[in-house]
């Protein structure tokens, strides 16, 4: 027997309105109150995936980083912290991030959609008790003097007090409510987790948000360095001109190298005054907002050691997961629904007891009094198997929720997997873009000397000058790759969550 059919006897026996029902009656109704520990359909069972034992085909090796750049590491087995982008140092990023979870509709639409859930829930459970309601009803009545008044007193003019108190009961013999109940707690459950999945989408979001605007900065450093150069260039070649070293295509060569950077600069203003908007926005915040920190890569700091959580936890800590489970939970106890709406329905009452009287003096004597037990037990018997192919669709709809639940497993794996993959060539990426940069840093300082001697046409600066530009702007790209895609590990793995109360 659960805990809520004891509270139900408990509270019908405090009801002195039984002391009505027979002893046959009260008898039939105790055994179908311990009936009401029964609950057919399928008891929810997760299912039983084998998972992996590495979250890649082979094991992966970091590059050692460049001088002057960290190097980072995977720990395999340590847990992720829960303000995982605290691992950044930087505390405007904190502060955003903080801001951020406060005032996001986002997260608020998210905890809202967890209360609806939760009151939805707490309401079914009110169906384990009885219902009771209570009426009061005067009225002042006059009968014609040509018939016969219905009053003891004889009066064709009186009045009528009748108070009446009705109490319903549907025990749950077959678990319908229980199933109910149970479907909607894993409701529950399902918001409780999109929460914390917005939670996660929101704080990566954030600082994917931030990192990307970091990136733009450096690039618009490095086009606005070589601008700087390219005008130089061209002061420089206007000078040769004038000492006839340098014919008219040189200089209108040179003009076009510096209208080009100018023109490359353009589109990434562009793109850093809408990421801009959408940090702000991310935070809550209006496009005006000034208050807004704004972001360099030298200001943050990439974490040198990568928590990295085994894959038998990954199912347990993933929020998409367990929300998925949670709606295949759902699913289960809907499937009991469809199998106990083909069953009996018994209902039982005091469908009315109260007091009529003609004043209010003699209201609740016993002479006033009326009552009307009833129950009834309804069985479907023909229904054009609706029932039945609604039970079917239950079925179906849990197969569903199975094979969903499945896919988010294998997708969230697929997801750590590619982050890994992405971490391991972005420190390979950085060697590669630091040597190119340092190698084209290097030939447009040979080439520059050699416009001066005479050596090389201005023709020649210019592709050194367009290769060293490429190699800063790739340069800094690479950098903040490796910042970025360590956010979307820290969000494939979940995030740390968990450990919110540690």
């Amino acid at each position: 027997m659960t805990t809520r059919t004891v509270d139900s006897l408990m509270i019908m026996k405090k009801i002195p309105l039984l002391n009505l029902i027979s002893r046959p009656c009260s008898i039939g109704l105790a055994c179908a109150l311990l009936l009401a520990g029964c609950a057919v359909g399928p008891d929810y069972v997760r299912p039983k995936d084998v998972l992996p034992n590495a979250h890649t085909e082979e094991p992966l090796t970091l590059a050692a980083a460049p001088q002057g750049e960290v190097t980072q590491q995977f720990v395999a087995g340590r847990d992720i912290p829960a303000q995982w982008w605290e691992l950044f140092h930087s505390e405007p990023l904190n502060n955003l991030i903080t801001d951020s979870l406060k005032h996001n509709p986002t997260i608020s639409a998210a905890q809202a959609a967890l209360r609806q859930a939760q009151e939805n829930k707490e309401a079914q459970v009110g169906a384990y008790f009885p219902t009771v309601s209570a009426s009061y009803t005067p009225t002042r009545q006059k009968v014609t003097s040509d018939l016969a008044t219905s009053a003891a007193s004889g009066n064709y003019l009186y009045n009528l007090h009748t108070a009446q108190l009705s109490i319903s009961y549907a025990p749950d013999v077959f678990g319908l409510n229980r199933r109910q109940v149970e479907g909607l707690q894993a409701q529950v459950d399902t918001q409780q987790y999109q929460l914390q999945a917005a939670y996660l989408t929101v704080t990566t979001n954030v600082a994917t948000a931030a990192i990307t605007e970091a990136a733009l900065r450096a690039q618009l450093t490095a086009l606005n360095d070589v601008l700087v150069i390219q005008k130089k260039t061209l002061e420089s070649t206007l000078r040769q001109l004038a000492l006839g070293q340098v014919g008219q295509l040189d200089v209108a060569t040179q003009e076009s190298a510096v209208a080009n950077a100018q023109a490359a600069i353009a589109p990434i203003q562009k793109q850093l005054a809408q990421q801009r908007d959408l940090i702000k926005a991310l935070a809550g915040r209006f496009p005006d907002d000034t208050s807004t920190p704004k972001f360099e890569l030298d200001s943050l700091q990439l974490p040198a050691e990568i928590p990295l959580t085994l894959p038998s936890t990954l199912v347990e800590h993933r929020p998409d997961i367990l929300a998925a489970e949670a709606q295949l939970h759902a699913a289960s106890a809907q499937v009991g629904v469809a199998v106990a709406n083909r069953l009996p329905n018994i209902a039982l009452g005091v469908e009315s007891y109260g007091s009529a009287a003609y004043s209010l003096s003699n209201l609740f004597k016993s002479s006033t009094v009326f009552w009307n037990l009833a129950g009834s037990i309804t069985q479907p018997i023909f229904d054009g198997g609706t029932l039945k192919h609604r039970q079917g669709a239950a079925e179906a709809a849990y197969q569903q929720a199975e094979a969903q639940y499945r896919s988010t497993v294998i997708s969230a794996f697929q997801n750590v997997a590619d982050a890994l993959q992405a971490i391991q060539a972005d420190a390979f990426a950085l060697q590669a873009n630091k040597n190119a940069e340092a190698a084209a840093a290097k030939t447009y300082a040979i080439a520059q000397q050699q416009l001066a001697l005479g050596d090389i046409s201005p023709m020649a600066l210019l592709t050194a000058q367009q290769n060293y530009q490429q190699a800063k702007v790739a340069l800094a790209q690479a950098q903040a790759n490796r910042y970025a895609d360590t956010v979307a590990l820290f969000q494939a793995l979940g995030g740390g969550w968990w450990n919110t109360a540690k």
